[in-house]
Order: C-alpha cells, then sequence, then structure tokens
C-alpha cells in the first residue's frame, strides 16, 4: 500500500504529473475535484480502508499540512512517498497565465502559497523523497532526494 504526497506551488505540474505517472495505479485525491476538507476526508478514509493506493495531489505546502495525510497513512500501514515539485515563482505564473476557467488562480495564490511553501523532510515521516523539474514540453525530470 502506497501513499503520495505532492508537495509544490501551484503550476508546476503536479496533476500532469499524476497523470503521466499514476493514473492507471492510484486515486487522486485532490482538493481541486472534492471541494471541501470534509469529502477529502471520506475519500481518504475511504481509500485507506481499502488498502487502495492514492496520490494527494494538492500544494501541501507545509509539514503541518503534510502531516494530515503522513500520519493516518503510517498509522494504516502504508509507504508513504512525497514528491517535491521544484518550485520557480516566475515560471508557474507564466504556466498558470495560459490555463483558462477554473484552473487558472490568482497570480497572489501563488505567491502566496510559496511564502509558505517548507521543504519537505524524512523526519517529517515520508519513506522516500524524491525532486520532480518541470522541463520543456510537459515533460519531466525526477531524481532522489538529497537532504539539504
Amino acid at each position: 500500500m502506497q501513499a503520495i504526497i505532492f508537495c509544490g506551488i501551484q503550476a508546476t505540474g503536479k496533476s500532469t504529473f499524476y497523470k503521466d505517472y499514476f493514473f492507471n495505479t492510484h486515486v487522486r485525491i485532490s482538493l481541486d475535484l472534492l471541494r471541501t476538507r470534509n469529502r477529502e476526508r471520506i475519500f481518504l478514509q475511504s481509500c485507506l480502508q481499502t488498502g487502495q493506493r492514492f496520490v494527494v495531489d494538492n500544494t501541501n505546502p507545509t509539514a503541518v499540512e503534510r502531516k494530515r495525510y503522513i500520519d493516518v497513512a503510517k498509522e494504516a500501514k502504508y509507504e508513504v512517498i512525497g514528491y517535491f515539485f521544484e518550485s520557480n515563482t516566475q515560471e508557474a505564473v507564466v504556466r498558470n497565465s495560459n490555463r483558462t476557467g477554473k484552473e487558472k488562480i490568482p497570480d497572489v495564490g501563488i505567491y502566496g502559497t510559496r511564502k509558505r511553501l517548507e521543504i519537505p523532510s524524512y523526519s517529517e515521516g515520508f519513506d522516500s523523497l524524491f525532486y520532480v523539474h518541470i522541463k520543456e514540453l510537459g515533460r519531466f525530470s525526477v531524481r532522489e532526494w538529497q537532504q539539504q
């Protein structure tokens, strides 16, 4: 059983990465889709009760925000893996400007999330951590975590 937690500012490729790497193997838990923490909690509990692999596809910028997922996953004996999406704020703002509808967020949201962003750490309870960097043409580079 595997719990994957994404971490990074908006418009750094998290949802696209999910589609490319985990769509066929893991359920996606996303506040963009579920809209409320209560719905998210119910969905998460369902995954934990049934042993379903899942990806938390939210910004999760702080250790406190990640803790809500790590603690329950660890309690259910899940392997917890973190993916930190390297955050270039200016590039994220440009990518966001190409979005339409509800996917496009105000730039102030990106800057606010960046200001709160805390680099994840093994001390939070992750079993594995990876860096993800979005490259040209929507491709990704993934590399193993190096403690800072």
